[in-house]
C-alpha cells in the first residue's frame, strides 16, 4: 500500500461525468489559439479523458499543439504567452516508464489558462514523438473500446475514493494503468491499422 502521507492534501478530485459541452469549449480555445499560432502549429488535437465520450473526467480541457521542431517553438509559447495564456519558462517531460526521464521523445512546453478563464491544459509537442502519438493513440483507443473505457473509469473513481483530496496521490495510482492501457492500444493501433492523422 502507498504511504498516504506521502501526498498532501491539495483541491479535492472531482469526476464529472461525461458533458456534452467539452467538445464544444475545446473548439472554442482551438479556434482561439488557430488564430494566434497560424502556422506554426500543423494540428490542434482535443487529448485526455474530456476527449474520449462516455468517459468521466476532471473538468479540464486537454489540448496537444504539434509542431515540427520543439526547440523552435518560442515564438509560438510568446503569441500565447502575450494572449494571457501562462507558459512555464523552460521544457517539461512527461513521464513514461521504459523511456529516459528527459528523453527528446517526452519533452514538451506546457501551458495554462489565462487567468480566470476555465481551466485548460495546453501542451506542446512535436510531431513524430512518442508522446505526441501516445496522447492520440490512448484517446482513440478508449473511443473505440468501451470495455477498456468502463474499466478505466472504475479506476479512476477508485483512485478518487483512496485520494479525495490529493491529485498527486490520484495520478500516482493511474499512472501504472496508462502503461497498460498503452500495451493494449498498440496492440489495437497494429489491428485496425490505426494512424495519428
Amino acid at each position: 500500500m502507498p504511504n498516504h502521507n506521502l501526498f498532501a492534501s491539495s483541491r479535492p478530485v472531482v469526476l464529472l461525468p461525461h458533458q456534452a459541452s467539452w467538445a464544444r469549449e475545446f473548439a472554442e480555445i482551438a479556434e482561439r489559439i488557430h488564430a494566434l499560432a497560424g502556422n506554426a502549429v500543423s494540428r490542434i488535437d482535443h487529448i485526455g479523458s474530456t476527449a474520449v465520450p462516455a468517459l468521466s473526467a476532471k473538468d479540464v480541457i486537454d489540448i496537444q499543439l504539434t509542431v515540427a521542431d520543439i526547440e523552435n517553438a518560442a515564438p509560438l509559447i510568446n503569441s500565447l504567452a502575450q494572449a494571457n495564456f501562462r507558459a512555464e519558462a523552460s521544457f517539461e517531460y512527461d513521464d513514461f516508464h521504459g523511456l529516459p526521464p528527459q528523453s527528446p521523445e517526452l519533452r514538451k512546453r506546457y501551458l495554462r489558462e489565462p487567468a480566470g478563464e476555465r481551466r485548460t491544459h495546453v501542451h506542446v509537442r512535436e510531431a513524430g514523438r512518442f508522446n505526441t502519438r501516445y496522447a492520440l493513440l490512448f484517446r482513440d483507443y478508449l473511443r473505440a473500446n468501451a470495455a477498456a473505457r468502463e474499466e478505466y473509469e472504475l479506476l479512476k473513481h477508485r483512485a478518487t475514493e483512496v485520494f479525495p483530496n490529493s491529485v498527486d496521490g490520484y495520478l500516482f495510482l493511474k499512472e501504472p494503468v496508462f502503461h497498460l492501457i498503452h500495451q493494449a492500444a498498440e496492440l489495437w493501433a497494429q489491428k485496425v491499422g490505426w494512424k495519428n492523422n
